[in-house]
């Protein structure tokens, strides 16, 4: 079921694009269609988990606004990416050692941003929303699920992976290059709670903690832009 719920969000994106496309076009379309895709950095700012910044990718497709007589520009689009991120576990109660368990998640976005001109079109401020879509987080190595999360006497590795999933993100970065290609760092933040979904689950064993989730997405992205 939620596969097919990604797939119809990933066709209502580029319904989104495409016609937006459309009601745009009697403006002057800088650079055209651009596609990009690069490396991303993930993590959930907590202070329940004693988490790792993860490694991932993204890829993704824009069309930029040229609006000449302003200063900036704007852009909309839409792109995915598949990130890692690593939480703090322990075989038992009796191992006083950690070990990092490894997540995957998936996200797609749709943004809208605008490009302050710093230096014309080759160097530009990026800033503004995002509406997200993300997957539950995947453990990788099956064989942890009954693994303790650290902090916690009963909260295991796959207790945790019912996390909200959808998300509306603020987005900053830079873009730098020419015509043709164009070099983008972005940071992006999550404004909604993303652990929010495990605190209405009464099923989780919480001894030893009454505190209530709370965390906060913090993903890099690295990536490089091909315009058309």
């Amino acid at each position: 079921m939620k596969r097919i719920q990604l797939s119809l969000l990933v066709a209502l994106m580029l319904c989104f694009v495409t016609k937006s496309f459309a009601q745009h076009k009697n403006y002057d379309i800088k650079n055209g269609f651009g596609l990009f895709g690069g490396v991303t950095q993930f993590d959930i700012i907590t202070d329940n988990f004693e988490t790792t910044k993860g490694d991932g990718w993204i890829g993704g497709m824009s069309a930029t606004v040229d609006l000449p007589h302003k200063w900036y520009n704007a852009s909309y689009g839409m792109q995915l990416s598949e990130n890692t991120i690593g939480i703090s576990g322990r075989t038992s109660n009796l191992d006083l050692s950690a070990k990092e368990l490894e997540y995957k998640i998936f996200t797609a976005q749709i943004a809208f941003l605008w490009h302050a001109k710093l230096a014309g079109s080759y160097l530009t401020l990026d800033f503004g929303p995002m509406l997200q879509y993300n997957s539950d987080l995947e453990l990788k190595d099956d064989q942890q699920e009954n693994f303790l999360i650290t902090n916690y006497n009963a909260l295991t590795a796959n207790d945790i992976t019912d996390i909200s999933n959808f998300n509306v993100n603020g987005a900053i970065g830079l873009t730098a290059g020419f015509s043709i290609i164009k070099f983008k760092a972005q940071y992006i933040y999550g404004f909604l709670n993303t652990l929010n979904a495990l605190n209405s689950n009464n099923d989780l064993d919480l001894l030893g903690s009454d505190k209530k989730f709370k965390g906060n997405q913090s993903m890099l992205a690295f990536s490089v832009m091909i315009t058309f």
